[in-house]
């Protein structure tokens, strides 16, 4: 038997050598995976969406009456005070006149005071005659229906001299030449105190009356408009708190919704979906900061409605995150050099991270993005 086995020694222990790397060839090695640790946290559930700061009082100035405005000489962010001068308007100037018109104006004009004279010659002759039928009448020599007559004519009389002298008035005017624009009119005044948020209507013109000229307000209080879709709007009430970011500075700016309005609108998409959008009152709790004074009436920032939070929340990773068979959702923990599959209970969920109500404990690993590939029980460590 030795002496076989001295023979065979070196075959014998090849053998074994190509059976030990076979099977470490194909030995199933565990699956590298990207882990993270279930942890205790700061957790808040919002809905995001863009938000435009508005002033919370703005005056929208309208021509009071129709006419010819004045330029206007306010610019964008002049300080204006209650009563101050904006404009002038005044009535529309006469049209300039041909030499033709001017010319028959001037005949019709010479024949109106023309006939004017006339009337006031016909006038005094019916008034002499009516002052001798009166003394007349009144010694009984002349039948009372004489005497009307006589006053009739006169009050004839009257009635054509006034008629020619407004006829000789009217042309007298349509000669005259215009006005100067600039002088008395219509004042436009600024209805309270603030900056000129926008110029509407700056040059001079004819206009009609309810145009908008500009707009006053105080752009240091400002409140924040977000418009959102009508079923999240429904899920917002007074009071919640509003995270603002993408303004311009570092940290975000903190507000509380005041109010939400009780109708939507009708707004198309970019891509054009027809959503019903409902805007949401947001007041800011300070901006005494040096960058957040520099807000304004109509600037664009993005809004976070907080809808609920918790500041130790057990939280797991969304990306950890799939449904079972059962459409529950599953995790697979890494313990012990093993992935295990486990049923797990979630409550709030935001963009990074799900709350877990059962079937964890702070500190276990899970896999994040498990493959299609892993089952329970398969060797499995972190990547």
């Amino acid at each position: 038997m030795g002496r076989i086995f001295t023979r065979w020694r070196w075959p014998f222990l090849i053998g074994l050598l190509l059976i030990a790397g076979l099977a470490f060839a194909f030995w199933p090695s565990p699956q590298l995976l990207d882990t993270a640790r279930v942890t205790r946290g700061a957790m808040a559930v919002g809905v995001t969406d863009d938000g435009v700061t508005r002033a919370e009082e703005q005056y929208v100035v309208t021509a009071p009456v129709s006419g010819y405005l004045s330029r206007i000489e306010l610019e964008a962010g002049d300080r204006v005070v209650k009563g101050a001068l904006i404009a002038r308007m005044t009535g529309r100037p006469a049209t300039p006149l041909d030499p033709r018109s001017q010319a028959e104006l001037k005949a019709s004009l010479s024949s109106a005071v023309a006939a004017a004279q006339g009337a006031a010659t016909s006038l005094a002759q019916a008034r002499n005659d009516l002052a001798r039928a009166e003394a007349l009448f009144v010694r009984g020599f002349l039948p009372k229906a004489q005497l009307e007559a006589a006053r009739t004519r006169v009050s004839a009389g009257e009635a054509a001299l006034a008629q020619t002298q407004g006829e000789a008035a009217r042309l007298r005017a349509a000669l005259s030449q215009p006005s100067d624009r600039q002088g008395g009119g219509v004042p436009v005044r600024a209805p309270a105190t603030g900056s000129v948020l926008s110029v509407i209507t700056e040059s001079e013109g004819m206009i009609a009356e309810g145009t908008p000229l500009l707009s006053i307000g105080d752009p240091h209080r400002i409140e924040l408009v977000v418009d959102l879709l009508s079923r999240e709007a429904v899920r917002v009430k007074p009071g919640d708190r509003v995270e603002v970011t993408q303004w311009g500075g570092a940290a975000p700016l903190i507000g509380h919704v005041e109010r939400v309005e009780p109708f939507g609108r009708l707004k198309v998409s970019a891509l054009g979906v027809e959503e019903q959008r409902v805007n949401v009152i947001v007041r800011f709790d300070d901006l005494s900061t040096k960058e957040a004074a520099r807000l304004g009436h109509g600037y664009q920032v993005d809004a976070t409605i907080v809808r609920w939070s918790r500041p130790d929340a057990l939280r797991v990773p969304i990306g950890a995150l799939f449904r079972g068979p059962d459409g529950g959702w599953r995790v697979f923990v890494i313990a012990g050099g093993r992935a295990q599959e486990r049923r797990i209970e979630i409550g709030h969920m935001n963009d990074l991270f799900g709350e877990v109500r059962n079937g964890l404990r702070d500190g276990e690993i899970v896999a994040i993005n498990p493959p299609g590939s892993l089952d329970d029980g398969d060797a499995a460590t972190s990547r």
